[in-house]
C-alpha cells in the first residue's frame, strides 16, 4: 500500500470496530526470529501492518538491504498473518505512526528498555492517538547482519549454509560439540545406573488405504490394512537408555493380564529391568491411524489409572529398592494417566533426591503438573506446558522460565520449541539482582532434522540421552545438543524405536561434516 492508503485502511478498520496492530522495521532477511515476532504482532490484534524502511534509511552497512524495498515488502505481504505492507519514507516511523494511529505498536523484547530518542518518539506518537506498545517474547535471537556476513563468509568459500546450518556452526564454535569431545560422555554412558518412573502406554499405529467419504453420513471412512504397536510412554524412556548400555530399571503400573506378563518379557529382553505396581486397569494404548506415513486419526484408549493408598506405599518402596544404595541419573514421566498424581510426584522426587545424582522429568497431557516436578536438575517442558504452568502467557521466554524454575527448584530447563529446537536455560551462579536478566541464560540449540518423518517420542528421546549425558560429566549445553541428536534420530523412524548410540554418532560426525547424511527415506511400519 501506499502510506495514504495505510492511513485510509488503519481508519477504515477502526471504524468497522476492529483494532490494528502495527510492526516496523528493515526485514532484509526474514528469519525465524521474524516470524515468531510478526505471528504474536498479527495475534494482539484484528489486522496486521506492517511497515518497511526505505532502503536509502536501512544503515546497516556496505551492501546493505541485500533486497529492495519493493521485493521486502512483498515478501512481507506474502504471509497469511499480515495483512498489509507499507514503505514509510522517512527515516523512523514516528510520523506514519501518528497517521496510521495503531491499536497496538509492537516491537521486539530488546526495545523494552531502550533508551534511543528515536523509539521513545514513535512511543510518543502511538500514545498519544490512544495506543499501546506491546513487546515480543524475543525468546528467539537472530541477527539479520550477524546472518547476512556469515553467507558473505560462506559464498566467498563456495558453499551456502541455511539459518539453521549458521546456527548449527555457531553452537559448535561456543561449545565443545565435535565428535571428539561428545565421545567420552557416550564412552561414560555404558554401566551408568538409571531408573525411569512414568506410565506405560502401547502406542499402535494402524496402516489404512486411501480413505473415502462415508455414504451414510459426512464422516471420513477408513479401511485399516495392517497394524504395529511400540512400548511408548515411560517404556520406550527405558529401552533408549538401554540401548545407550545404562543399566536400566522401569518403575510403572501393569495389568495381572497376559498383555502386562508379554511387556515385562519385551523389556527384559531389551535390557531393562521392571518392578511393576499391579493394577485392573488394561494396558494403556493410543492408536495413531495413517494413510502412507500421514497420520490422520488418533484415539487414546486410555482409562485413567487409580491407586490407593497400599499401591502408593508399593511404589514409593518399589522406589527407594530401586535407587538404593545409589544411582547415577532418574527419571520421572508424568503423562496425566493417574499414576503419578501432583502430590505423588512431590513424594516421588523426595524419595530419589538423596540416591541419585541427576535427577529429571518432564509431563505430558493436560492432566499432569508441571509445577510438581520439584528441586530437579533438569525438565524439558514445551513453550505452551511452561506458560501454561505457571499462567503467563505475555511476558518473555526467559521471565517464564525464571518463575518456573522460582516455583519448582529446577536447575535447568530445556525448552522445546518444536521446529525451531529448544532453549537450554540455566541458573547463573552467585546472582544478586532479582531480576531473571541476571539469574537465567540461555543457548539456542537448533532443530537438527529439518524434515522429521515422525515426531512422536522426540521428547522422550531427548530427555533420555540428556539426563544420561548430564549424569556422565556433560555440559548443559553438551547434554541439549545430545538431546537434540538423539531427538533427530527418533525423528527419522515411523512409532518409537530405541536410539542407539553408532546412530548418535553418525548424526554428530554428519554435522562435523565427517560423514554424509543418511537419506531421509520413509521406513515401513510393517517389513
Amino acid at each position: 500500500m501506499t502510506l495514504d492508503r495505510a492511513a485510509e485502511f488503519c481508519a477504515e478498520t477502526r471504524a468497522r470496530g476492529l483494532t490494528v496492530a502495527q510492526c516496523h522495521g528493515c526485514f532484509d532477511l526474514v528469519h525465524p526470529g521474524h516470524i515468531r515476532h510478526l505471528k504474536e504482532a498479527a495475534d494482539q490484534a484484528d489486522l496486521l501492518l506492517v511497515s518497511i524502511t526505505t532502503d536509502a534509511s536501512v544503515g546497516k552497512g556496505e551492501g546493505r538491504p541485500l533486497f529492495p524495498e519493493h521485493l521486502r515488502a512483498e515478501n512481507l505481504a506474502a504471509l497469511s498473518f499480515v495483512d498489509a505492507v507499507c514503505v514509510n519514507t522517512e527515516p523512523t516511523a514516528e510520523g506514519l505512526l501518528a497517521r496510521t494511529k495503531p491499536n497496538v505498536y509492537v516491537k521486539g523484547r530488546e526495545y523494552e528498555s531502550n533508551d534511543d530518542p528515536r523509539f521513545a518518539a514513535e512511543r510518543q506518537a502511538v500514545e498519544r492517538a490512544g495506543g499501546r506498545v506491546v513487546f515480543t517474547s524475543g525468546d528467539l535471537v537472530f541477527s539479520s547482519t550477524a546472518l547476512v556476513r556469515s553467507l558473505a563468509e560462506q559464498r566467498t568459500q563456495g558453499a551456502l549454509a541455511t539459518p539453521r546450518d549458521t546456527a548449527l556452526d555457531r553452537l559448535r564454535s561456543m561449545h565443545a560439540l565435535s565428535p571428539r569431545a561428545i565421545e567420552p560422555i557416550l564412552a561414560r554412558i555404558p554401566g551408568a545406573r538409571i531408573v525411569v518412573i512414568g506410565e506405560t502406554i502401547i502406542d499402535t499405529y494402524v496402516s489404512c488405504d486411501q480413505p473415502e467419504s462415508s455414504n451414510e453420513a459426512p464422516c471420513l471412512s477408513l479401511r485399516p490394512l495392517e497394524q504395529a504397536s511400540f512400548d511408548g510412554g515411560a517404556s520406550v524412556m527405558a529401552r533408549h537408555a538401554a540401548a545407550l548400555g545404562a543399566e536400566t530399571t522401569l518403575i510403572t503400573a501393569l495389568p495381572r493380564t497376559e498383555d502386562g506378563a508379554a511387556f515385562v518379557e519385551r523389556m527384559n529382553a531389551a535390557g531393562v529391568r521392571v518392578r511393576s505396581i499391579p493394577t485392573d486397569i488394561p494396558m494403556l494404548e493410543k492408536q495413531r491411524f495413517l494413510v502412507g506415513n500421514q497420520k490422520v486419526v488418533k484415539l487414546d484408549r486410555v482409562r485413567p489409572i487409580t491407586l490407593d493408598t497400599d499401591a502408593r506405599r508399593l511404589l514409593l518402596h518399589a522406589i527407594e529398592q530401586a535407587a538404593h544404595p545409589g544411582i547415577d541419573a532418574a527419571i520421572v514421566a508424568d503423562f496425566g494417566n493417574g499414576l503419578l498424581t501432583p502430590h505423588a510426584l512431590e513424594d516421588v522426587a523426595r524419595a530419589l533426591r538423596p540416591h541419585t545424582r541427576v535427577l529429571a522429568g518432564d509431563v505430558s497431557g493436560r492432566r499432569a503438573s508441571l509445577v510438581s516436578l520439584r528441586d530437579m536438575d533438569l525438565i524439558t517442558p514445551t513453550e505452551r506446558e511452561m506458560r501454561d504452568a505457571v499462567q503467563d502467557y505475555e511476558s518473555s521466554l526467559n521471565a517464564v522460565v525464571w518463575k518456573l524454575m522460582e516455583r519448582t527448584g529446577a536447575r535447568a530447563v530445556f525448552t522445546t520449541l518444536s521446529d525451531d529446537g529448544l532453549i537450554a536455560f540455566t541458573r547463573l551462579a552467585n546472582a544478586v539482582d532479582p531480576g531473571w536478566q541476571t539469574r537465567v541464560s540461555g543457548e539456542h540449540v537448533p532443530s537438527i532434522e529439518p524434515r522429521p518423518l515422525d515426531p512422536l517420542g522426540c521428547g522422550d528421546a531427548l530427555l533420555t540421552a540428556s539426563t544420561l549425558a548430564l549424569a556422565s560429566g556433560a555440559s548443559h549445553v553438551q547434554s541439549a545438543f545430545l538431546g537434540a541428536v538423539a531427538a533427530a534420530a527418533e525423528s527419522r523412524k515411523l512409532g518409537n524405536h530405541a536410539v542407539q548410540p553408532d546412530e548418535l554418532r553418525r548424526i554428530i560426525a554428519h554435522i562435523d561434516g565427517e560423514q554424509p547424511a543418511n537419506p531421509n527415506a520413509t521406513l515401513s511400519l510393517f517389513s
